[in-house]
């Protein structure tokens, strides 16, 4: 596939939706198509599945039934949106993907990491992002700016504070897709440092 597809994660309330937002108007003031989607949701049946997921209405739901949505709603999403717009040569930017589930389901839930490795393969059919942003904050500091919150929001500090190591050892893993962004700093300072680091990825791209 000719595209480039970007990702954004973090743990609630870290910022990275902010930032994916910047990113893509940064990109089309520059002339780039790009495309800017959401996990869980994105396609009109994957947010019917979203609404199932993060409904505290649900607060019954088992985790292997959570964990089954995420993947249901990403195969939807990868076929009728990630792979179509990569197809067309866009740019892709997601904020939250494969990543997440390891993160919040592996880590956070403790469910067999093998099993969402296996499962994330076939839900993308193995594609991957080529960059991955992760907006890097303390639960404590994410909690100060919270208002409200859905299902998996209202967890317990203990588990954001799982799901953030989560992160740090998935990113630390694949030291070549990640970049690791420190949260704390200001918005437009880390918007400007994004930025640079996808030109440098658009440049190398259009070169070859």
């Amino acid at each position: 596939m000719a595209g480039l597809f970007i990702t954004f994660e973090g743990i609630d309330s870290s910022g990275k939706t902010t930032q994916a937002e910047l990113l893509v108007k940064a990109l089309r003031e520059r002339g780039y198509d790009v495309v800017f989607t959401h996990e869980p949701g994105g396609t009109e049946i994957a947010e019917k599945i979203r609404d199932l997921l993060l409904s505290e209405d649900n607060n019954r739901m088992t985790w292997l039934t959570e964990l089954f949505l995420y993947m249901a709603s990403r195969a939807q999403h990868t076929e009728e949106v990630i792979n179509r717009s990569m197809e067309e040569d866009k740019i892709v930017v997601c904020d939250r993907y494969m990543d997440s589930t390891l993160a919040y389901q592996g880590y956070g839930r403790g469910l067999d990491r093998n099993l969402i490795h296996k499962l994330n393969h076939l839900s993308t059919r193995g594609l991957k992002p080529r960059l991955t942003f992760l907006i890097d904050l303390p639960p404590k500091a994410a909690l100060e700016r919270r208002e409200g919150g859905d299902r998996l929001e209202s967890e317990t500090l203990e588990f954001h504070n799982r799901v953030r190591e989560g992160y740090l050892e998935i990113a630390k893993d694949e030291p070549q897709r990640f970049r690791l962004i420190d949260g704390t700093r200001p918005v437009q300072e880390i918007a400007r440092e994004i930025l640079k680091v996808v030109e440098g990825h658009l440049r190398g791209k259009f070169n070859q």
